[in-house]
């Protein structure tokens, strides 16, 4: 980069993870080489890397230029911002109510039968405004970027109406233009078959190919467009249709697959070559290895899981060691998943996926910024890509997900600004 001065130079990092080195998503055993600088420096000019590495090599590289600020990191861990590639941010109400029936037993799938589940949720944001759908997300979004999020998906799949869903999507896109996060939408109105469709689920099929859909792009809305692929919910011949119509349009894909049984959701995504597969809990190896073949990196959501008192848990080891790229979410939801902290995730996905933090840690960077569509800009600190780094009150990678319960953040810098200070919102 060419620049006239540095706007701020972060120096005294004790370990600086950089996640540099490799072009695309890490498979195998590249997931494990985060590319750890001891003694490091980031150099930041015009919201971007101008320079990284260790402190000395870096200084010399900016020998000469005009440092407007310098910023001690005391020893401490710095990694990329941290990357939530599967989030529901933008909905109304919440169901702390379903947490007695999930103690007694009652089935996620039984509780959305009963019309519980996404349904309730669905009433709950067609109630609201727009103006109120806001709000609450902002504060969520607020915690994630707290926690350390600097870029978050976000779906719809709680209007399952056409002005509804475009409403949750206006929401997300006034988000991403007035918080410092950035926000990725995905249209996702193949989340349920809603109520005044029971029944009667090849009519809403159509409404989500020829009207939903053609809205949402006419509109700039989205980006991606997800299909819950799932028994009760979406068969694999509509999600084919509907991904199918998404692609023509021009849409990149997602799909939620196989996440409570064995429905061929990771070989669909497989042959539409969807960018990513997620939760994955019941997929095969049959689908992992479609998955492998076409480039789909696997979204696994060890709060879901755990939330869900789940027996099983997605099968993480497995698909690194078939060489499939793992990322790793919140999926924020008021539901299955209501918490915000990808720390939380760090822990579950080491105690409960059985991956290492190293490996935790680039799923929530580079390989989660490619299941979205961004790793060219983000997701590794590397000189030209976006300025997005978190330092924590931490001394090593390893201490993140070992010492959990708590926010180990102390400063969030994004696009070279500072956002989160001694762990307080600044912006």
């Amino acid at each position: 980069m060419n620049v006239q001065q540095i706007d701020l130079l972060v120096y005294n990092i004790g370990s600086l993870v950089t996640m540099q080195g490799h072009p695309g998503p890490r498979a195998g055993e590249s997931m494990s080489n985060v590319a750890a600088v001891k003694n490091g420096a980031v150099a930041i000019a015009d919201g971007k890397i101008a320079a990284v590495g260790p402190e000395k090599e870096v200084r010399d590289k900016i020998s000469g230029l005009t440092i407007i600020e310098e910023l001690d990191a005391q020893g401490r861990l710095v990694t990329p911002g941290l990357v939530d590639p599967h989030t529901h941010l933008v909905h109304g109400g919440s169901r702390e109510h379903e947490l007695t029936l999930k103690l007694q037993g009652v089935s996620y799938l039984d509780i959305l039968a009963q019309g519980g589940g996404i349904l309730s949720t669905v009433r709950a944001t067609r109630q609201s405004t727009e103006e109120e759908l806001y709000q609450k997300a902002r504060t969520s979004l607020d915690i994630m970027m707290l926690h350390g999020a600097t870029t978050v998906e976000a779906k719809s799949g709680y209007g399952l109406t056409v002005e509804d869903e475009l409403k949750q999507l206006r929401v997300a896109k006034q988000l991403n233009d007035t918080h410092p996060a950035d926000i990725v939408s995905t249209f996702m109105g193949a989340h349920a078959v809603p109520t005044e469709y029971k029944g009667r689920p090849e009519d809403y099929v159509k409404l989500v190919i020829h009207e939903m859909l053609p809205e949402v792009k006419q509109q700039g809305l989205a980006e991606f467009c997800d299909v819950f692929c799932e028994h009760g919910v979406f068969t694999v011949d509509e999600s084919r249709r509907i991904l199918t119509a998404a692609q023509e349009m021009g849409f990149g894909c997602k799909i939620h697959a196989d996440e409570i049984e064995p429905m061929g959701g990771a070989q669909l995504a497989g042959e539409l070559k969807c960018i990513s597969a997620e939760h994955l809990l019941a997929a095969t190896d049959e689908g992992f290895e479609r998955m492998r073949e076409a480039g789909v990196i696997a979204v696994c959501l060890p709060a879901t899981s755990f939330n869900l008192r789940l027996q099983k848990h997605a099968r993480a080891r497995k698909m690194i060691e078939m060489g499939l790229p793992v990322s790793l979410s919140t999926d924020y939801n008021p539901g299955s998943s209501p918490t915000e902290s990808l720390q939380l995730v760090m822990t579950l996905g080491c105690l409960n996926l059985g991956m290492t933090p190293e490996e935790v840690i680039t799923a929530l960077t580079i390989n989660a910024a490619h299941a979205i569509g961004r790793g060219d800009t983000i997701g590794s600190l590397e000189a030209g890509k976006q300025a997005d780094l978190v330092i924590y009150n931490a001394p090593s990678l390893a201490y993140l997900p070992y010492h959990f319960g708590i926010n180990h953040v102390d400063t969030v810098i994004k696009k070279g600004k500072t956002v989160v200070s001694n762990g307080q919102l600044v912006y």
